[in-house]
C-alpha cells in the first residue's frame, strides 16, 4: 500500500521554518516576466528574501505595470539585457552586497556562464550542480532529483560531487539528524558494461562502502520503479535498504533528469524548488516556464541553505 502524504502541509512547514530565518539579500537576475517578478516580490512579502532587481529598469517597471505588480521600495540596478544583468549580479554577489542569486527570466547558460568564472569568486572546490526538490502525493516523503541543469554527461568523479553536493545539502537543511538514502538510477539494476551509467552506478555504491562518498546509503543500478517502489524491488528480488525509500535519485545525465523532473510535475502534479549547490552562496535556478510557487519553495530551500552556511552546517572551501 503507498503511503500519501500532503504536499501542501509539507511545503508550508518548509515555508515556515524558511520564515523563521533572517531574510536573504537576492540579486534576482533579470525580472523581466510576470512570474519572474512576481516570484521576487512574493517571497519578499514572505520575508524570505530582499530583492535587489537587475535588469533593464524600464522593461522591470513594463513588466511590473502589465502584471499589476509594485517594485515600490525596491532596489533596482539598471543593466541593459540579461548577460549585462548577469555580470551584475555576479560583482553584488563577489563584494556581499547580495547574499543569494536568483535567476530570471534569462537562460541557465548566460547565468551559470558567469558564475563559474574565476574572476567571481563563487566557485569552491566542490563541482557546481543543480537539484530540483520534489514533492509528490504518490510517494511517501519529499526527494532530490539531480543534475537536471547544469552537468550534461558527467563523468564517474563528476558524479560522487553532484551526489555528495545533494547529500551535504539534505543534511544542512534537515531539523533532525538524518542519513540520506541516495538511489544511482539507470534503465537496469544489474551491471551491464555496455551501459556506462550501470558501472557508474556500482562504482558510486562501492565508493559509499569505502570512504569516498560520505554520510550516505548509496545503491544502485537501481530502476526508477525500485528505487521509488518497495513492492517493485521486492518483485525483482531487490533486497536494499534504499530501494523503495529513496531521498534522492542521482541521474545518469542531464536529459534524463530534466525529463524525469518535468513529467513528475506536469503529469504527476508534482511541486518543485530548484537550487545549485557547490557555489560560496545559494543560487536559486529554476526554469523560466515555472510560476511564482515554485520560485517562493526554491527562495525558502535558499534560505534555509544560507543558514546552514552562516551556522557551519554546510560549507564549500572556495577554490584556490
Amino acid at each position: 500500500m503507498k503511503i500519501r502524504f500532503d504536499t501542501v502541509r509539507v511545503a508550508a512547514g518548509l515555508l515556515e521554518r524558511a520564515k523563521a530565518k533572517p531574510g536573504i539579500r537576492t540579486a534576482v537576475v533579470h525580472p523581466c516576466s510576470a512570474d519572474a517578478l512576481g516570484g521576487a516580490i512574493e517571497a519578499a512579502g514572505l520575508g524570505l528574501i530582499e530583492p535587489i532587481l537587475v535588469g533593464p529598469e524600464a522593461k522591470i517597471r513594463e513588466t511590473a505595470e502589465a502584471a499589476h505588480l509594485s517594485v515600490a521600495g525596491f532596489r533596482i540596478v539598471d543593466a541593459p539585457h540579461s548577460h549585462a544583468a548577469a555580470a551584475l549580479s555576479m560583482e553584488l554577489a563577489r563584494t556581499g552586497e547580495a547574499q543569494a542569486l536568483m535567476k530570471g527570466s534569462l537562460h541557465t547558460d548566460e547565468l551559470m556562464g558567469e558564475v563559474v568564472k574565476k574572476e567571481n569568486g563563487l566557485r569552491t572546490e566542490r563541482r557546481i550542480s543543480h537539484i530540483f526538490a520534489m514533492a509528490d502525493d504518490s510517494y511517501h516523503k519529499p526527494f532530490i532529483i539531480t543534475d537536471a541543469a547544469i552537468n550534461i554527461a558527467p563523468d564517474l568523479m563528476t558524479k560522487r560531487d553532484i551526489l555528495q553536493n545533494a547529500v551535504d545539502f539534505l543534511i544542512g537543511i534537515a531539523d533532525k539528524p538524518m542519513t540520506p538514502k541516495v538511489a544511482v538510477l539507470s534503465a537496469v539494476e544489474t551491471v551491464n558494461p555496455s551501459m556506462v551509467s550501470t558501472v557508474d552506478a556500482a562504482c558510486l555504491s562501492k565508493m559509499a562502502d569505502r570512504g569516498q562518498i560520505q554520510r550516505a546509503l548509496v545503491d544502485g543500478p537501481l530502476a526508477f520503479d525500485n528505487a521509488m517502489s518497495r513492492d517493485a524491488a521486492r518483485t525483482k528480488g531487490i533486497v536494499s535498504v534504499v530501494a523503495g525509500d529513496a531521498d534522492v535519485l542521482l541521474m545518469p545525465d542531464l536529459e534524463s533528469g530534466n525529463m524525469l523532473a518535468k513529467q513528475l510535475i506536469l503529469l504527476g502534479g508534482a511541486v518543485s524548488a530548484g537550487l545549485v549547490l557547490g557555489a560560496r552562496l545559494p543560487i536559486i535556478l529554476t526554469s523560466r516556464s515555472d510560476g511564482t510557487a515554485s520560485r517562493i519553495g526554491s527562495a525558502a530551500l535558499a534560505v534555509l541553505m544560507a543558514d546552514a552556511q552562516a551556522n557551519g552546517r554546510l560549507g564549500f572551501t572556495r577554490e584556490g
